[in-house]
């Protein structure tokens, strides 16, 4: 039997039900799956949800909902970091392996000015999947468009963990200080 077509108004309705509820992000593919309707379509309704002012948030694992941080607040840094692409998996291991979480990536282009792209990794298995859509997508870093020169802003739940991950980035020669 051929499930009813929704509206446009009871879809995105739906969508942001399912990822309030969600644990982890949801592909536009698996959303337009469960309503019957195009990835285009989604990417759309998430689209205009943004504009709504809807805290929704497209990651490379997919559509996150920004719910506000409840119990303690996290301490959050920007850092400017310069490496290869080759060398980006090893940035962020060695960051989350602190229980750092990288929020995105940010860099100043020529012509557009700050560009920022959300990350939202926090540990190894979110790094890999993000490595794993780069490459599966044929994509390139953006740090490729600034001669590797980018920007992070971390997360964690104590001004300690960004500090050692910090140390350590800069063991490493990533970190420009």
């Amino acid at each position: 039997m051929k499930k009813k077509k929704m509206s446009t108004t009871e879809r995105q309705g739906f969508i942001m039900d399912l990822l309030k509820k969600a644990t982890t992000p949801l592909t536009g593919s698996e959303i337009a799956r469960m309503t019957n309707v195009s990835r285009q379509i989604i990417v759309q309704d998430i689209s205009i949800l943004k504009a709504k002012k809807e805290p929704v948030v497209a990651t490379s694992q997919g559509y996150i909902y920004l719910h506000e941080e409840e119990g303690q607040p996290l301490e959050q840094m920007t850092i400017v970091c310069n490496h290869t692409p080759e060398e980006t998996e090893q940035e962020l291991y060695i960051l989350v392996d602190h229980g750092v979480s990288v929020k995105d990536v940010i860099i100043e282009h020529p012509v557009y000015g700050d560009l920022t792209a959300s990350i939202r990794v926090s540990n190894r298995k979110e790094v890999d999947q993000f490595i794993q859509k780069i490459k599966e997508t044929n994509s390139s870093y953006l740090l490729t468009l600034t001669g590797g020169i980018h920007l992070h802003t971390l997360e964690a739940d104590s001004y300690d963990k960004l500090d050692a991950a910090c140390r350590d980035l800069q063991k490493a020669g990533f970190l420009v200080t």
